[in-house]
């Protein structure tokens, strides 16, 4: 890694800008509800270097990919165990064709009961756009707890570049989202839908930014009413420290790395063939790229690597002239606010909330 102004340790500054054994059971910053949340884990303690990186065979990257699957999977169900149920709430799965012939499970969940249009949330789940599933328990319960608002959400099945459906390196993913919201836009009579917001964390939250950018390219950006982003996992260069991403470097080993997060982008965009395509890496987004796009939230959280290249995204819609709202999230890490339903409820249900509030007052 290299050092710059930007990122040397100097007293006083915060996370390991300031003190480099410092974690998040140690950051005077942290809620501490997170670290109550994350310890029976051992996830509070700094985030293990992974035993792979951009330069290992492809074989090796995959089988790192799959094992990080499987435990954060693990990890989610564990979170949302003994949950109460969400009331008054009913899902459907839907099968659509690909344009490229192959299938994809849309799993569209709604307020039972509800005759009249509603907002749509396309939730597009995280995972690096490498693992994890629309179907798992934690993306399972965040659409019905939306759903319970007053939305239609559907969750998108889409290819993640590994693990259970495959390899599937971009720009696979996006194309299945871009299917799935074509299909959803083309059937809102049918599905109850007033408009669509297109929502992600994490890795869902590069493919929410990129299928927007992608849908200005390709001609259906009428079809998207909002973008709502939270944790966006766009940078794509995160083994190389930049003075304009000090969080890179202030919050790395803070629940995830950047030595990982360097090992699945190779995984996504082999080589980093795509390293300027906004769609692949949204970081990359020029003006022209962003200008007239629809409102747009961003959410970051303050001990998150990943801090910093959301506010950045946020700060280049602003100069494009679109309107975008931001919010920093004190004392959480990456996507804190999605996974601590059990130790958090008053934060996970902001963040509802405030989504909600977003897809009704948009048309």
């Amino acid at each position: 890694m290299t050092t710059s102004p930007t990122t040397q340790i100097r007293d006083g500054a915060p996370g390991r800008l300031g003190d480099p054994a410092r974690s998040l059971a140690t950051d005077p910053r942290v809620d501490p509800r997170v670290v109550a949340a994350l310890a029976p884990f051992g996830a509070a303690e700094p985030a293990s270097p992974p035993p792979v990186g951009p330069s290992s065979s492809r074989a090796e990257l995959l089988e790192f990919a799959e094992g990080m699957e499987s435990g954060t999977e693990a990890m989610f169900d564990a979170l949302m165990t003994g949950l109460p149920e969400v009331e008054g709430v009913e899902t459907e799965t839907l099968t659509i064709t690909a344009t490229a012939g192959h299938t994809i499970e849309l799993y569209v969940t709604r307020p039972v009961g509800v005759s009249h249009l509603l907002p749509c949330v396309f939730h597009l789940h995280g995972g690096g756009m490498v693992i994890a599933s629309a179907a798992n328990s934690a993306h399972d319960r965040w659409r019905r707890e939306l759903a319970a608002t007053g939305l239609v959400v559907v969750g998108v099945e889409f290819r993640n570049g590994a693990g259970r459906l495959g390899p599937h390196p971009f720009p696979a993913g996006l194309d299945d989202c871009a299917d799935g919201l074509r299909w959803v836009a083309s059937r809102t009579a049918e599905l109850g839908i007033s408009h669509i917001v297109v929502a992600g964390e994490s890795g869902g939250a590069n493919l929410a930014l990129a299928l927007t950018i992608r849908a200005k390219r390709e001609g259906f950006l009428a079809e998207i009413s909002g973008v709502h982003a939270q944790c966006p996992h766009i940078h794509g260069k995160w083994g190389e420290d930049s003075p304009a991403l000090p969080s890179l470097v202030e919050n790395d080993g803070y629940f995830m790395n950047r030595a990982a997060l360097a090992a699945l982008a190779e995984v996504y965009d082999p080589g980093f063939a795509n390293a300027d395509d906004a769609t692949c890496w949204p970081a990359r987004a020029t003006a022209e790229d962003l200008a007239d796009l629809p409102p747009h939230v961003i959410s970051v959280n303050e001990l998150d690597p990943l801090r910093d290249e959301g506010i950045a995204y946020h700060r280049a819609l602003l100069a494009a002239g679109v309107q975008s709202r931001a919010w920093l999230n004190l004392g959480l890490c990456h996507t804190g606010e999605t996974l601590f339903r059990a130790t958090m409820p008053d934060v996970y249900a902001a963040t509802i909330a405030s989504i909600s509030r977003f897809a009704h007052l948009l048309r």
